[in-house]
């Protein structure tokens, strides 16, 4: 709105420079120093903000002056408006409710410390030995002298903060819009050279870690908690089979996009179909037409509880031929590591093989999958195709091998016996060893809470596209159900039940001080 006021003197010039602030424009007089003062313009008056001063408008207001008096061409150039006294809302904001007072009352700190028992007996050793005491009692305040520097002997004064007023002052130094809720050596280094108390680091320390707000948006620099649970290797092949989906890949001229890939847990022996969707019918038929009609029923089936696999028509295709399907942790991936690996695995490879231009990435799909099968694997040492077949593949590049003549028909038979025993032990104590090592190398320097039944903690958020949203639940979450490392919570306010894995929940801390 002053903006106006260089276009109005350029339309009505005044004679002496000292006469601009004569006239009252609704802005503040500056050698007075007085403020500026925003206030509403009367109907009666022309508006200066907001509005263009043509000169026909010009024109308009002389003529209309012209008959109402028989002032001068000087004076009528004048437009003089009414003292403005009234002040517009957004002046009337007391700054003070937005942004926290920084400063600690004199007056108040003088009887905190009065009614402080520990503050007193300070007070009391320094009236009767003042010279060797590390405190300093004056103007009726009692200060902790500190030596803030190694090799220096000044001391500095600081306030001795009484505990009333620790989480006043911490509200100032943390959770104010100018602290912007950082961590606690930021925290401890603004207020140590100002007010001390006893225990000042731990008392920082527990505020912050009580900060609802920081233990919903902060992001855990550590290890994530809960220490690996290898699932125990089986002892023969399709006795744990791991099933998942891959994709959506660009669709191929055959209607392809997504792969259902299916990993034996034993041999590490995998099944995958391409397939048009991943819906609960076509993940039921290419689960039976592509795995159970070749290698017979599995005796567990472990997959995520994504909707293709947790539905009616799962539930009953496990009942009528006879398998156990069971669910791993939401958002926990590890739980079925096997085919999780595998998806990461072939995924490069075949991008490497198709033609990008037509697409084709379904017609190179068995065949990578054959060659992750007849390779060795690291964790066995031995390939999938020989555990599970008794005996080395034959590829492509090999040539014609010297063939074996058993004396007996059962000759072979009691051969592939022996050797399939001998291979699996073998593979079995592979496993193990493997897991062993990764279970090493994992658990190192990683945290393990335990909860208990009734214990509140917060739950991570999966799926938030905005980066300002909390990164674990705004409501608290009780537990009902512990069998470390899987949870089952309830939320405090919906009362939904929810199964959680301990690399998804963080504890609620609740502040001690006063």
């Amino acid at each position: 709105q002053h903006n106006c006021l260089a276009d109005y003197l350029s339309r009505h010039p005044i004679p002496r420079e000292e006469e601009i602030f004569d006239e009252d424009y609704g802005i503040a007089k500056r050698d007075k120093g007085e403020p500026t003062v925003m206030g509403r313009v009367p109907d009666d008056t022309t508006p200066l903000a907001g509005a263009v001063m043509t000169r026909s408008k010009v024109k308009q207001l002389q003529l209309k002056q012209d008959r109402n008096s028989t002032t001068t061409p000087t004076e009528r150039n004048k437009i003089t408006l009414p003292p403005i006294e009234e002040e517009t809302d957004q002046m009337k904001e007391d700054p003070s409710q937005i942004i926290a007072k920084n400063t600690l009352d004199i007056e108040l700190l003088k009887i905190e410390q009065g009614k402080d028992s520990d503050i007193q007996k300070k007070i009391a050793e320094v009236m009767k030995n003042a010279i060797k005491s590390t405190y300093e009692f004056k103007n009726g305040l009692l200060y902790k002298l500190m030596i803030m520097r190694e090799g220096c002997n000044t001391k500095k004064k600081l306030i001795y903060l009484p505990s009333s007023m620790i989480n006043d002052l911490l509200q100032v130094y943390h959770s104010d819009p100018l602290s912007g809720h950082f961590g606690v050596q930021r925290t401890y280094l603004k207020i140590k050279n100002k007010y001390w108390w006893p225990n000042m680091k731990q008392s920082i320390t527990q505020y912050i870690q009580s900060c609802l707000p920081c233990q919903q948006y902060n992001i855990s620099r550590s290890k994530k908690p809960g220490r690996l649970q290898p699932i125990p290797p089986p002892e023969e092949p399709f006795q744990l089979v791991g099933m998942d989906y891959c994709g959506p890949f660009k669709q191929t001229p055959r209607g392809n996009k997504y792969v259902l890939c299916l990993t034996d847990y034993f041999t590490r022996w995998v099944v995958a179909a391409a397939v048009p969707d991943c819906s609960a019918q076509t993940t039921a038929e290419a689960l039976f037409n592509e795995f159970i009609c070749k290698y017979g029923v599995p005796a567990v089936i472990l997959s995520d509880q994504g909707t293709h696999f947790h539905n009616q028509l799962m539930e009953a295709m496990s009942k009528l031929i006879g398998y156990n399907h069971t669910y791993s942790t939401t958002y926990h991936p590890q739980s079925n590591g096997m085919i999780e690996r595998f998806n990461a695995t072939f995924v490069p490879q075949i991008a490497k093989l198709q033609d990008k231009e037509n697409n084709n990435w379904d017609e190179f799909l068995l065949p990578v999958v054959f060659a992750y099968n007849t390779g060795t694997h690291s964790t066995t040492q031995y390939s999938p195709f020989q555990l599970l077949y008794g005996r080395e593949p034959r590829l492509p590049t090999d040539g014609q091998k010297s063939s074996f003549t058993f004396h007996k028909p059962n000759d072979y038979y009691e051969q592939l016996k022996k050797s399939m025993k001998l291979i699996h032990g073998y593979a079995h104590e592979n496993i193990i060893r493997k897991q062993r090592q990764y279970k090493t190398q994992y658990d190192k320097r990683r945290p393990d809470p335990h909860y208990a039944i009734n214990d509140r903690v917060l739950i991570r958020r999966h799926g938030m596209k905005n980066k300002l949203e909390p990164k674990f639940s705004i409501t608290p979450q009780i537990i009902i159900r512990a069998q470390h490392p899987v949870y089952v919570v309830r939320d405090e306010i919906t009362q939904v039940e929810t199964r959680v894995h301990i690399n998804d929940m963080r504890p609620i801390y609740i502040s001690r001080l006063n």
